[in-house]
């Protein structure tokens, strides 16, 4: 009896891709199957950046498909294929970018831009092609942290090229004015910069462009997410009663303009001591799960309290560049391939495959 195709999409249906917890066939991951007497191929795309999962799920596939009676020889071609998805109604995509996720948090002093530049390397590391922006525009901390010096070249005077720092594209108003020049604007100037960083920038093919706001819920998040084509939303917490408070309010926020909230990552969670290895909840234990099952929202991961951190972060050579197989920098590589699923698990932006249609009077 001959090998058929069918055959081997029946066994396709029991591999588990190990990250999405769904099966190779439902979400269309295994396509182009090709049976040649005892010869079996199968290409497997994933939807998400997850290079140092090919090999995993390679393996899968091939021990699966080895069972099969008739299979002598198993090829397994993978690759991944990043989209563009839903956005808020109305709100069209930025050129060159094909998922935008804001990374916020209630209030100041929980970590979000460190927890925004390393999930944006994660990502990168992953196989993405990321950029960032820095929307803090009263406190901007991008070209410390990625360690980029100079300012954004202009070719035409009308739009600027993004800054480059650890494989990352960047542009932040901290290249745009002197490094201790405090920004003395009102809401409208503060809004009007944004938007031109975010529009003016040439932004070169991102699959995803991370946006590392300001703290709190004013003018710059109702600007973002009114005008903004936002996938979704990463809110940064501490379990400190005080912080978790105000990262309910930041997430209230989002879900009342319909920016769907991709989890919660906990920062500070935990302090162990280098000297003597006492584990100690400093700012409190648990919070942040409490507040991911009130509102049914993942909780992504949960961050140390560790100097290490900090340190790389204000050096420019954040954690996943500058300890990539830390466990710290596991974490982070974790939280960013969950947000990455979230993403793909949204539906498909399809404004760009239908006519625009005018109604005109005659």
């Amino acid at each position: 009896m001959s090998l058929t195709i069918e055959q081997v999409t029946e066994v396709l249906r029991t591999v588990i891709d190990p990250n999405t917890g769904k099966d190779l066939v439902s979400t269309r991951s295994a396509r182009n199957v090709r049976v040649d007497g005892g010869d079996v191929s199968v290409e497997v795309e994933l939807g998400y950046p997850g290079k140092s999962q090919f090999e995993p799920i390679r393996k899968l596939v091939i021990g699966a498909l080895r069972n099969l009676p008739g299979v002598t020889n198993v090829s397994v071609a993978m690759s991944m294929k990043i989209v563009a998805h839903a956005v808020q109604r109305g709100v069209k995509l930025l050129p060159g970018v094909r998922n935008v996720i804001a990374v916020a948090s209630g209030k100041g002093g929980v970590g979000k831009s460190t927890t925004a530049v390393n999930l944006a390397l994660a990502l990168a590391a992953e196989g993405a092609r990321v950029g960032m922006l820095d929307a803090d525009i009263y406190g901007p901390s991008l070209p410390m942290m990625l360690g980029i010096d100079g300012r954004p070249e202009s070719t035409d005077g009308q739009t600027m090229e993004p800054m480059e720092g650890h494989g990352l594209q960047a542009n932040s108003i901290g290249f745009l004015i002197e490094q201790d020049n405090p920004m003395v604007w009102r809401g409208p100037m503060v809004t009007s910069a944004l938007e031109q960083l975010l529009r003016q920038t040439n932004w070169h093919d991102l699959d995803y462009l991370i946006v590392d706001m300001p703290p709190g819920t004013g003018d710059i998040q109702l600007t973002l997410s009114q005008k903004v084509p936002v996938t979704g939303a990463v809110i940064v917490t501490t379990p400190q009663d005080i912080a978790l408070l105000d990262a309910r309010k930041g997430l209230k926020m989002f879900e009342k303009v319909g920016i769907p909230i991709l989890g919660i990552v906990e920062n500070m969670a935990v302090y162990c001591c280098p000297n003597c290895g006492h584990v100690e909840h400093i700012f409190g234990e648990g919070g942040a799960e409490r507040m991911s099952t009130e509102y049914g929202v993942d909780l992504l991961g949960s961050l140390p309290l560790n100097l290490s951190i900090r340190e790389q972060a204000d050096s420019g050579r954040p954690t996943v560049v500058a300890e990539p197989d830390s466990p710290i920098s596991t974490i982070y590589r974790e939280v960013a391939r969950k947000v990455a699923i979230k993403v793909a698990d949204k539906t498909r932006d399809m404004s760009n495959k239908f006519p625009s249609i005018v109604v005109q009077n005659t």
